[in-house]
């Protein structure tokens, strides 16, 4: 029997001898390859981090000893020593999530995967429980992958190290990257420190030197090594880093050593205050297509060949990140003023085009959003127009920046918000569902969400010449869709997709769900319904031809693949009843609810957001059997008030 298959938990690993453990260590890589390539996955970063995961449950006792992934998507090792082996359906509906998720297991806490929260949550994990007087109990946090170019991190840094009587050992996973290289001066530090040959040098003759003298000697190697920030730190000039925040610093240690792995997080463990463990790994380690990779090492992968890391996903359509890709470096071409910004995701927001036909006008900051934002109002106060790229679950990060610095200001930046909407596989944290509602209430702001790739060029066109409010262009994760040409575009811009002879159904689509929209207007057609379907392209502002088209309809119904709380469709209903326009609004989105992992297609469909159950809701609706009941038809209303009369005369 293969050794990954008899762990059940992390006490299965404590009789494993050194020879085993390097074999198991072996069978996980190769596990992760053969599975990942099966479903996509991050894989880059959990090959780095399997001796680490394997040395953090021997030392530790999980769960009573609580472990912190930030971020999480570096936690399938961890999953797999805690007794999940099951990876045919990973992060796929049903199967096992791309990130920590307490339904799984207990051993798992933080389910967010936004990066540089960690240290804050074991920080108030270690004040609990010394609180509560748990004083045996430790608190692990794991964060890399770029996470410390946040500045989440050094706030609880600061708080972490103004208590020194807890159990907290802080691991750096320090692999120099987060999707690219890491930026920034924490990193060009970091990457000194790694490859400094006289630091390579005086560690190996030391711990040569003293193990001449046998157990003693290995011992008390350690001990001084492990002094209030290690010999070797004050050799390689750590201490410059870490000496003002007056929290101990083991290392820099070999992060695919297990046994010197072991030593550090057991001199950690002992220490009886908060540690810092400078782990050295190696994104990729052990497959060589991640290590040749040069864009992301395999950051995330979809399905590949294992052998050789090709891809076995055919595109039919450009991706949206593509073609907003292209047309910005075209915009840039004509506008000198066009700058680029983003947060660590320069190749997966497209940025990488314009970096490299501009390279001077492209600014990657790392993981900070907050920075990112604020940064951009003082690009535009300086007479530039920033893009600031993120992903949309991202942008939630940086509100208070967009708000009060962007908005406030009257700044021109405008935010392009990339994986908006439902994404799939990744789940509840990396959904794009909350921008509409939570944007739409920045005063003056504008919002657009392209139905395809000629109204994304179009709309990102406009964006960037508006120069004195924020602009904000979202569109899905994925290829882009087919082309709906408008059959007229009013004169304040926006698209009609459909009309029909019969006013009676007014559907409002927002951006990809335009689809959805014509098809649901073909259903109710078959029905002697008739639908008109429109895009906004700028949602927000709600233009006044919408409140025209609404008023001639019977019913309005709203579809957008964001949370409809605070949604598009919300903002439609107060702007209808602002006008004096009383025809009814059907809001339809997704709940406000964190919804799983799945297919996009899969949670559209659990939600009811398909094609058949609308039309069916409007079927229903339009006969003034379901609630919104549409306005009754001209005719009808005649009617009434004639058979009113009549009886009147009776009376």
């Amino acid at each position: 029997m293969a050794l990954l298959e008899t762990i059940h938990g992390p006490r299965d690993l404590d009789h494993l001898t050194e020879s085993e453990l390097a074999e198991l260590a072996d069978e996980i890589r190769r596990f992760l390859v053969a599975e990942v390539s099966k479903t996509g996955g991050h894989l880059g970063p959990n090959l780095g981090v399997v001796e680490m995961s394997i040395a953090i449950h021997r030392v530790f006792d999980s769960p009573r000893d609580a472990i912190v992934w930030d971020t999480g998507h570096q936690s399938y090792v961890h999953k797999l020593l805690t007794g999940r082996q099951d990876f045919s359906r990973l992060r796929q509906k049903g199967g096992l999530a791309g990130y920590p998720q307490r339904s799984e297991s207990e051993h798992d806490i933080v389910e967010s995967s936004h990066a540089s929260s960690s240290l804050s949550w074991a920080d108030g994990i270690s004040r609990a429980f010394e609180m509560t007087g748990q004083t045996d109990r430790h608190v692990v946090a794991v964060v890399g992958d770029g996470a410390l170019t946040g500045g989440m991190t050094w706030e609880a840094l600061n708080n972490i190290s103004d208590d020194n009587s807890r159990n907290l050992v802080l691991i750096v996973n320090d692999n120099g990257r987060s999707y690219a290289p890491t930026i920034g001066g924490m990193a060009r530090f970091l990457s000194d420190v790694r490859t400094r040959r006289g630091y390579r040098r005086f560690r190996r003759s030391s711990e040569s030197f003293f193990a001449h003298f046998g157990a003693p000697g290995r011992a008390f190697y350690r001990g001084v090594r492990g002094g209030l920030h290690g010999f070797l730190a004050r050799f390689t000039n750590n201490e410059a880093l870490y000496s003002n925040l007056d929290i101990k610093y083991v290392g820099p240690v070999d992060g695919h050593d297990l046994k010197a792995m072991e030593r550090a997080l057991h001199q950690a463990k002992e220490y009886g205050a908060p540690v810092i463990v400078h782990a050295i790994t190696q994104k990729g380690k052990g497959y060589e297509p991640a290590l040749a990779d040069v864009a992301d090492q395999f950051h995330a992968v979809g399905q590949i060949d294992p052998e050789t890391g090709e891809s076995m996903e055919v595109a039919t359509r450009p991706s949206w990140t593509s073609v907003f890709a292209e047309e910005l470096v075209t915009l840039a071409d004509r506008d000198a003023r066009i700058v680029g910004i983003t947060a660590a995701m320069l190749r997966p927001t497209g940025l990488h085009k314009l970096a490299e036909k501009h390279p001077g006008r492209v600014l990657d900051v790392g993981i900070a959003e907050q920075h990112a934002v604020a940064s951009a109002a003082g690009l535009a106060f300086g007479g530039l127009h920033p893009v600031v790229a993120v992903y949309a679950t991202f942008i939630n990060r940086a509100f208070d920046q967009v708000l009060m610095d962007v908005a406030l200001h009257k700044a021109g930046v405008t935010f392009v918000l990339d994986r908006a909407g439902v994404t799939g596989p990744d789940g509840p944290s990396h959904h794009g569902i909350w921008d509409l509602a939570i944007l739409q209430v920045v005063p003056n702001i504008r919002l657009a969400a392209p139905r395809d790739a000629t109204r994304l060029r179009e709309e990102l066109a406009e964006a960037v010449a508006v120069q004195d409010a924020p602009t904000v262009l979202r569109f899905s994760k994925g290829s882009v869709g087919t082309e709906f040409d408008a059959v007229r575009r009013t004169d304040d811009g926006v698209d009609v997709l459909r009309e029909a002879p019969h006013k009676d159904v007014l559907i409002v689509t927002v951006g990809p769900m335009a689809k959805i929209g014509l098809e649901v207007a073909e259903r109710l057609a078959a029905q002697g319904i008739g639908a008109t379907v429109i895009d906004p392209r700028w949602v927000v502002p709600v233009a006044g031809s919408i409140i025209d088209l609404a008023r001639e309809h019977r019913i309005v119904v709203s579809i957008e693949d964001g949370i409809r709380v605070g949604g598009i469709g919300t903002r439609i209903r107060q702007e209808l009843r602002a006008a004096g326009v009383d025809t009814a609004v059907d809001e339809l989105g997704l709940p406000d609810q964190f919804l799983d992992h799945a297919t996009r297609d899969e949670i559209l469909e659990e939600v009811g957001l398909t094609p058949q159950a609308i039309a069916r809701d409007l079927v229903a609706q339009v006969l003034g059997t379901r609630i919104p009941v549409a306005r009754p038809l001209p005719e009808d209303a005649v009617l009434d008030a004639s058979a009113d009369q009549s009886s009147d005369r009776r009376r």
